[in-house]
């Protein structure tokens, strides 16, 4: 036998080994990949998770101003939540998720699910010992779901924070409903979330949460529509030209003023136990949802994380537009260059790739450019040093501080040749 073909031989031999000693179950959606940077690494924590329904009750239902109507109901609200919790010798932490395929009322893409692992424990004891954990909301686009970040949510629980992702009410691939539901009660769900785990977490709860969680050092994350309405709860109201388009979009209603910047009522809603907001390609600039004064009204340290390329929130005039006019905030634009909207979500899981589905199956969780993978490695980076910086006063600043250009080759806690294709900006809070 030539020796070309003995070498030939073994090569396909040890890959056959490598794959079967390396199983794809064990490459879990968030796992670190080789040339993941430093703070990706999951923390020291067991992670726990759980479901908790919730009711925001005698809400003014949306959908039915269009029909003439004006009508309250109760409004459901159901979140998924991580954190730090005991998981016991000889016990795998994994957790098996269910999503869907499909869209509700979208024609020939009926609603099915299917299931992808994480690494999380289903009702693991949460550890108290540590005192109190700072609190992170995730808040998904139209349309996604409360697993849409898993990756990051069991990350940051394994850091030592309590996460709670919303499915939002008629903004999930299962109930999607007209889009003026979400234009309204995008920064109120955010804001009813917010106090709902206040109270369960307060002493006299009878929540596994209560004496868990620190509300008063809040991070919000929001991705698109979540970033829409995170702006607003963060402190930019919205225009009067987003007002009027409201009204425009449902007749006449008067249901969006209440989150106009120059309402009184929302000037007083600003909540001041949110310290951080990591705004992931938000939605809005572009259609005008704010002017100068709107922006301007936010004051919280804020993250903004946005492909180059964006065809949905725009990032020109869309994202890096918001970053430019936000100028009360100290706040940073971290850019994948050449990817379009999706910066946020997990990677596609396999049955997103089965022949015969619709594109956008697979486009809700995919870049054509870059590996969701390495996209989800870079965003728990940069997110736990931002949140590390804001919520628990970690000296993670230098992770943060670096030269705009990836391509020098010097940003911290990246390994040798791999940051490429990225930018990061800084710019601090205007002074008076």
């Amino acid at each position: 036998m030539a020796k070309s073909t003995y070498f030939s031989f073994f090569t396909i031999l040890f890959l056959i080994i490598s794959h079967n000693s390396y199983s794809q179950d064990e490459f879990l959606i968030g796992d670190a990949l080789p040339d993941a940077p430093e703070l990706t690494a999951r923390g020291n924590y067991g992670v726990g998770v759980q479901t908790i329904n919730l009711v925001n009750k005698n809400q003014l239902d949306v959908l039915s101003i269009k029909e003439g109507k004006r009508e309250m109901y109760d409004r459901p609200i159901t979140i998924e939540v991580w954190y730090p919790a005991l998981v016991p010798e000889g016990v795998k932490e994994i957790e098996t998720y269910t999503q869907v395929l499909g869209r509700n009322g979208a024609e020939g893409r009926p609603v099915t699910p299917f299931t992808f692992k994480g690494r999380a424990l289903r009702d693991a004891v949460a550890i108290k010992d540590d005192g109190k954990y700072p609190l992170v909301i995730l808040s998904h686009g139209y349309v996604g779901s409360r697993f849409l970040f898993t990756y990051l949510g069991e990350n940051l629980a394994s850091k030592g924070y309590v996460v709670v992702s919303i499915d939002h009410t008629d903004s999930t691939y299962k109930d999607a409903a007209n889009f003026t539901s979400t234009l309204a009660n995008r920064s109120l769900d955010q804001l009813f979330v917010l106090n709902e785990i206040d109270k369960l977490s307060s002493s006299d709860s009878n929540s596994f949460l209560a004496g868990l969680v620190n509300t008063d050092k809040t991070g919000l994350i929001g991705y698109s529509m979540g970033g829409y309405g995170g702006l607003n709860t963060c402190g930019a109201g919205y225009s009067a030209g987003a007002l009027d388009f409201f009204k425009s979009m449902t007749g006449g209603s008067d249901a969006l003023d209440k989150r106009g910047m120059d309402n009184e009522t929302y000037k007083n809603s600003i909540d001041p136990r949110i310290k951080a907001f990591v705004a992931l390609a938000p939605w809005g600039m572009a259609n005008g949802v704010w002017d100068a004064n709107g922006l301007a009204g936010l004051k919280t340290p804020t993250l903004f994380v946005a492909g180059s390329q964006d065809d949905i929130s725009g990032y020109e005039k869309g994202i890096k537009a918001i970053y430019e006019g936000a100028v009360n905030s100290d706040r940073y634009l971290l850019t994948y260059i050449n990817a379009r909207h999706n910066v946020a979500p997990n990677p596609p899981a396999p049955a997103t790739m089965k022949p015969g589905l619709h594109i956008d199956e697979y486009l809700r969780y995919a870049d054509s450019v870059w590996d969701m993978r390495r996209i989800n490695n870079v965003n728990q980076h940069f997110i736990t040093a931002f949140l590390g910086v804001n919520l628990k006063d970690a000296d993670y600043k230098e992770y943060l501080n670096v030269e705009p250009d990836a391509t020098t080759g010097n940003w911290k806690g990246f390994k040798p040749r791999t940051s490429i294709g990225m930018e990061l900006l800084h710019a601090t809070p205007a002074t008076d």
